[in-house]
């Protein structure tokens, strides 16, 4: 594959990790696919230059669940014959049962189910209740001073708690986070395109990792998901749904698909450094990594074309997200 071809790297934030634009996520992913198209869309994926996977073990908050998706993602990788340094791991810190369940306990559990020591980044997760922002921060550095991990973000945290994270690590000289992950799509822009988190992308503060970039599938031509789909904020998914035949449409102009409009249209955001999905099939994955061409050729035409579709303007303004 030339170097054309291959997913190009990018930094997640300053201090962050170089790692791959597309990431693979793993909730209500590995665990729908027979073991053997997994291990051969792994391997796919890293022939393509995919090396960061976002694999979590969801067994705390509102998504609690008994899921098995990490135990086959750490079997399927090192079938695919994966060598660790081949291969990122973006893990997960809950916050649901924190501090009772520390993040020392959860990283150790969640390595042993992934079969790793380590981690090159994590995500600290999202709220329903105000945490203990600064006890976080300090708690994120002990367990990289302890080797776990290099860098970190937050996951649709509010504006306000990412500025005191950034704010106090800065004034006790510890880690603060490089990048946020957001809802991020045609139809839901406004915490990612916020002045909130705008700022800190302006500034160079934190870059975006874009997540939920279908909305479950509803902007890839899929309206109605069997699957278990993430959560809606401003309650715009009926919206979105209608939302979808434009976006069908644009793509048809442009001799794409929905999918990769989708992609597109989040690779166009200056602040965007890794887009997140989840495949399936192997066909969605090669269909997600044709994106790539559309985007070198003709990305700003497709995000204009899609510039109309911001459904959620008024939603979240102030910077809060409401799970």
């Amino acid at each position: 594959m030339s170097d054309t071809q291959r997913v190009p790297v990018r930094r997640l934030g300053p201090g962050g990790t170089t790692t791959s634009l597309f990431g693979l996520g793993s909730w209500n992913t590995w665990d729908r696919m027979e073991f053997g198209d997994a291990v051969a869309l792994i391997r796919a994926a890293l022939d393509a230059g995919v090396t960061l996977f976002d694999v979590a073990h969801y067994n705390m908050g509102p998504h609690a669940e008994q899921a098995r998706t990490d135990l086959i993602f750490g079997r399927a990788v090192r079938e695919a014959g994966a060598d660790r340094d081949d291969w990122q791991l973006c893990g997960k810190l809950w916050l649901w049962e924190y501090p009772r369940t520390g993040f020392r306990e959860q990283l150790e559990v969640s390595f042993e189910r992934v079969g790793v020591e380590r981690a090159e980044t994590v995500v600290v997760g999202d709220y329903m209740e105000r945490p203990d922002i600064r006890r976080i921060v300090t708690d994120v550095a002990e367990q990289i001073a302890a080797g776990r991990f290099a860098s970190w973000g937050v996951n649709n945290w509010i504006a306000e708690d990412v500025d005191l994270a950034l704010r106090f690590a800065a004034e006790e000289g510890l880690t603060p986070p490089s990048f946020a992950q957001l809802k991020y799509s045609i139809a839901r822009r406004s915490m990612a395109e916020g002045g909130f988190y705008g700022r800190h992308f302006a500034s160079g503060a934190l870059v975006l990792q874009a997540s939920d970039i279908f909305e479950g599938g509803i902007l890839a031509g899929r309206k109605f998901p069997e699957r278990k789909i993430g959560a809606d904020p401003g309650g715009i998914r009926d919206a979105i749904r209608e939302a979808a035949d434009a976006v069908a449409r644009v793509a048809a102009d442009f001799g794409a698909t929905p999918g990769q409009v989708a992609i597109v249209f989040c690779l166009e955001h200056p602040a965007v450094a890794n887009v997140l999905f989840g495949v399936s099939r192997m066909a969605q994955l090669e269909d997600n990594l044709g994106a790539l061409r559309l985007w070198r050729e003709r990305g700003p035409q497709v995000r204009a074309a899609l510039a109309d579709l911001w459904l959620d303007r008024e939603v979240s303004a102030d910077g809060v997200w409401t799970p």
